[in-house]
């Protein structure tokens, strides 16, 4: 206890009382000079006294170790742990960089240790999970949706096509317009799923309609493509146009929303150009026969 209480009246600063002088007051704090507390081998020339009253040099009373200790211990669910932070390096996204840290780990960390994402790569994790599981969810939905419509789980399925394209579409616009895949695009890719499925309804509920009436699957296929052309072409173009300003970033704080706005013009584009092609050859491939229904024969 008298070598603790002996270095503590020498190192720790401690106030013990306040003076005036001129009109202004003064702390009085115990402590040594600077100069005799900047090495650690100073700790070996202080003196305690011992119950006698003698002045024993601390070197002769305990030995000394050099080690290092953190101020403070961070935990975290129970664990030790330790806050790694970083910076993003310009033109990456925080995608990139959760990437860059688990290969990080998978290299120098063993099974013992165990990591945790925090703060808005947490975020970023957390949304990014949630919006696959809305996309999948929106899928299925459609797809179960348009199976009772149409009685029939292909005539769904090629209609379901037209949304790898859009896909495809908007991570090539941001690509080329060096966006990033962050929430606003996440959120703009789930409504391409509404949005470009239309296209091919249109061509397939028609086509379906003219082989019902009798006519072969090549020539109702055809007739659908160039009869829904125009409402097609209209309605892909509005929502392309409709999403233009997103895309061109105008209004305040509207550069958060850019990769919203791309994602949809960029998709909604694609998705035009290839439908017009892709969904008829598929739907001469995979659709089956219509049965004749004779009341069309009169129309």
């Amino acid at each position: 206890m008298d070598v603790a209480q002996t270095i503590q009246l020498s190192l720790s600063g401690q106030r013990f009382s306040y003076f005036l002088m001129n009109g202004k007051q003064y702390q009085v704090i115990g402590q040594f000079d600077k100069k005799d507390r900047d090495q650690p081998l100073d700790l070996a020339s202080i003196f305690v006294r011992n119950k006698s009253g003698d002045l024993i040099q601390l070197d002769n009373l305990v030995t000394m170790e050099e080690q290092s200790s953190p101020p403070q211990l961070f935990h975290n669910n129970r664990y030790m742990s330790a806050t790694v932070s970083a910076g993003l390096a310009p033109g990456k996204s925080i995608g990139d960089g959760i990437e860059a840290m688990e290969r990080i780990k998978e290299k120098v960390l063993d099974d013992s240790f165990t990591t945790d994402l925090g703060g808005e790569s947490r975020d970023f994790a957390e949304s990014n999970s949630n919006t696959m599981f809305a996309f999948g969810l929106a899928l299925l939905l459609i797809f179960l949706i348009l199976a009772g419509q149409f009685e029939s789980f292909v005539d769904p399925f090629i209609i379901i096509l037209t949304v790898p394209m859009a896909v495809a579409g908007a991570l090539f616009s941001l690509w080329l317009f060096g966006q990033t895949w962050n929430i606003f695009s996440q959120i703009g890719t789930v409504m391409l799923i509404g949005l470009v499925t239309k296209n091919g309804i249109l061509i397939v509920e028609f086509a379906n309609q003219l082989r019902e009436q009798g006519k072969s699957k090549y020539d109702a296929v055809m007739e659908a493509s160039e009869s829904r052309l125009r409402p097609i072409l209209m309605t892909s173009l509005t929502l392309a146009l409709g999403a233009m300003p997103i895309a061109v970033s105008i209004g305040a704080a509207s550069q958060s929303r850019m990769g919203m706005g791309i994602v949809i013009v960029g998709g909604t584009i694609f998705s035009l150009i290839l439908t017009l092609y892709v969904i008829p050859a598929v739907y001469l491939m995979w659709s089956r026969e219509k049965k004749h229904r004779p009341e069309f024969d009169n129309l």
